[in-house]
């Protein structure tokens, strides 16, 4: 059992002064905020923060991360208030225990590789301060030790969150004494059977074997000393999970095991590792195979090192690998850092993920080497992975998705369909615009409707690479439709001229022959490139009906003959539908600008699609009558186009905030204002403003003209 007075005595051994009283409040607040309460596995719950504070005091870490270990479970106890937290110990002290307490909640589900290495580094993404990860390695500590207690279920899933989330990160923090208890106390939930059984033979001469590593250690230091040699020895014994996962690996016995104790001799020079190296063998028997030169051939990781495996004191078989100091800082912190090998080489960890977690290390050795109370400067405060963000799907699966992504670019993440289909999400179970951006740790759920299809204006925000690339192909798809629809009406307007109608036409040898002459394969490629404005309805028409049967064409009429003539067409049963939003094939003409509920027509360009005008556009009307084409809006579709107003009034004060006001009462959206005062005591306003249709900018006019002051309200066409 721990006591409050246990922890100042661990505390003296790092700090020289200890604010005591600071401790012993949150010890205070930690029993009112847990009255009555036991934690999940039974335990006092004072007694179960004091222990997670004798880990931290154990991983150097200061008072302000001590207190946050103490209070970490304090909100969710309902006793006690952010409000008390802040009164007590201050705003930084809450916001840690908050960020802790949202990565407690995340869901872990044991999945392949990379989601498991995605979510490790979610995990450190969303902890953003090195604090609450140390806090929470030392939470994982404390259950892992108590977690005898719990239901067998519980267990396992805990033990192997524990392998696959906790321990790593420990090793890659370098904190190793922390990856291997966490380890071994897994493998003793996960595999029992053979975790008792490795404890028997390992731990049977356990204080011998502590002893042996002594007595080598001093061996190889004396033969340095000897040889005026400088170096540092350590030696060490392979914890459980090590050994077990060895054997495992390579499908050998306890006894093939021949790195059960190893020792490293860190030199400063290539020359003097060989010397040692020359000194080892000398002294004690090398087994035959098991010397590798990791200097003169390095492996493909830059990792470099001299290995070799000996006949100890006693036939005991022992590793001892020998390297220079710049070696050994390459190995443990660069390309070949040791997490990388050990745990795995399924997943592509980047050298940039590298670099951060290398820097991640030295800000834990940066707070293990001050004396005094490590304050929290910018170098606790860390971003690892500011260019990702990590979310779930609602099964518990992690999606890493770039800084920025939406729900939309989570969508496609999950699956094309899902992307192609979404209307909106819910984010943490409340429902949001399909542009939210997504924050790390966010559980999403996508919204579909088997009526949405995707839109160009996605474009503008989505993030991910298959987004982006799905939605153009489906734009271009959708464009070719829409040509496609376009040309076959063109040409059926074309044909109807010559007494031909579309499917005649088709069946004549002719038209067969005329498709391959013009370089097409098939009737829709045809259709579409008269949809495009790249061949024109006449030229398809002279090659594919017999000349004998191509009548004349009438005389082109001059510009009044050409107004009579757009007005008494006959109006197309096909018209083509439209909505108010420009996409790739169909766009808005800037001269006239036309509005939802206007009456329209549509004007082939040459290689840009469809321009839609007014249909008492002049320059439509002075255009080929023959690349016109009906078409109607689309009235169900909601959309908004801009529109520009011109309002003449009166040079006196809150004119501005009455206009404005009027527009936001009739339900429209200021894009954009110019107010300039003029000589005669009147001023000119110009306002940009989105409007669904005709009829709401007519409403919009009327609220203006209603203001006091306003002398005339226009539309401004381009």
């Amino acid at each position: 059992m721990i006591t409050i007075k246990d922890i100042f005595e661990q505390l003296h051994g790092h700090f020289s002064k200890v604010n005591q009283d600071l401790l012993i409040r949150a010890c205070d607040f930690c029993t009112r905020a847990h009255y009555n309460q036991n934690t999940a596995d039974g335990r006092d719950y004072l007694q179960y923060s004091l222990e997670i504070a004798s880990i931290l005091i154990r991983l150097k870490v200061d008072e302000t991360t001590l207190v946050v270990g103490i209070l970490h479970n304090s909100l969710s106890s309902g006793l006690v208030t952010k409000e008390e937290i802040v009164d007590e110990f201050g705003l930084e002290i809450l916001s840690l225990i908050e960020i802790g307490n949202k990565i407690s909640s995340i869901p872990y589900r044991q999945s392949n590789q990379q989601q498991v290495e995605s979510f490790r580094k979610m995990f450190v993404a969303m902890a953003r301060d090195l604090r609450v990860i140390l806090v929470y390695l030392a939470v994982r500590l404390s259950d892992m030790r108590n977690i005898g207690s719990r239901q067998v279920q519980d267990q396992i899933s805990c033990s192997r969150e524990t392998l696959e989330i906790y321990a790593p990160l420990a090793n890659r923090l370098g904190i190793s004494w922390l990856k291997g208890e966490l380890e071994d106390l897994s493998l003793q939930v996960l595999e029992p059977e053979k975790y008792k059984a490795l404890a028997q033979r390992i731990t049977a001469h356990k204080k011998e074997r502590g002893e042996y590593v002594a007595t080598v250690r001093e061996t190889i230091c004396n033969m340095l000393d000897k040889n005026g040699l400088d170096g540092d020895v350590t030696g060490r014994f392979k914890h459980f999970y090590s050994v077990y996962r060895k054997m495992e690996r390579t499908g050998v016995g306890l006894d093939q095991i021949y790195d059960l104790m190893a020792f490293r001799v860190l030199v400063d020079s290539v020359r003097e590792c060989y010397e040692v190296l020359g000194l080892v063998h000398a002294n004690w028997k090398p087994i035959p195979g098991r010397f590798k030169d990791y200097i003169a051939m390095p492996k493909s990781n830059l990792y470099q090192s001299l290995h070799t495996t000996v006949i100890g004191p006693y036939a005991e078989r022992m590793e001892v690998q020998i390297r220079t100091r710049e070696m050994h800082r390459i190995a443990e912190e660069g390309v070949a850092a040791h997490w990388k090998y050990k745990e795995g080489g399924a997943v592509a960890v980047t050298g940039r993920d590298d670099q951060r977690f290398n820097w991640l290390r030295q800000v834990l050795e940066w707070q293990r080497d001050v004396s005094t109370e490590w304050s929290a400067t910018d170098t606790s405060f860390i971003d690892l992975f500011p260019e990702e963000v990590y979310v779930f799907t609602p099964n518990g699966d992690v999606k890493e998705l770039p800084q920025g992504s939406c729900p939309v670019d989570f969508a496609y993440a999950v699956h094309t369909d899902v992307g192609e289909q979404c209307v909106g999400a819910r984010i943490n179970g409340k429902l949001c615009p399909i542009k939210t951006h997504l924050k790390n740790g966010d559980i999403v759920e996508v919204l579909t409707s088997a009526h949405q299809t995707p839109s160009k204006d996605w474009l503008s925000f989505v993030k991910t690479s298959k987004a982006r690339n799905k939605i153009r192909s489906w734009v271009k798809a959708e464009q070719r439709e829409k040509s496609i629809e376009i040309g076959r009406e063109l040409l059926e307007k074309e044909l109807r001229k010559h007494q031909y109608s579309l499917r005649r036409a088709m069946s004549l040898v002719g038209f067969t022959q005329m498709v391959s002459e013009l370089g097409f394969k098939s009737a829709e490629d045809i259709f579409a490139a008269i949809g495009y404005g790249k061949l024109s309805a006449g030229q398809v028409v002279s090659h594919a009906l017999p000349k004998g049967e191509q009548k004349r064409q009438p005389e082109k009429s001059g510009p009044l003959g050409k107004v009579l003539n757009r007005f008494t067409r006959r109006k197309s049963q096909s018209a083509i539908l439209i909505g108010g939003i420009d996409n790739v094939m169909v766009r808005f003409a800037n001269c006239c600008n036309p509005l939802p509920g206007e009456p329209v027509t549509g004007f082939i360009t040459r290689g840009r699609g469809l321009a839609v005008h007014a249909k008492n556009c002049s320059q439509v009307l002075a255009s080929d009558p023959e690349r016109r084409i009906d078409v109607e809006w689309d009235m169900q579709r909601k959309t908004t186009r801009p529109v520009k107003i011109q309002i003449i009034c009166s040079d006196q004060k809150g004119m501005l905030v009455g206009i404005s006001g009027a527009i936001a009462d009739a339900d429209a959206n200021i894009v954009s204002a110019s107010v300039h005062a003029r000589g005669d005591k009147k001023g000119t306003n110009l306002f940009e403003i989105d409007v669904e249709n005709l009829e709401h900018l007519n409403r919009v006019i009327r609220e203006i003209k209603k203001v006091k002051g306003v002398i005339r309200v226009e539309r401004i066409q381009n």
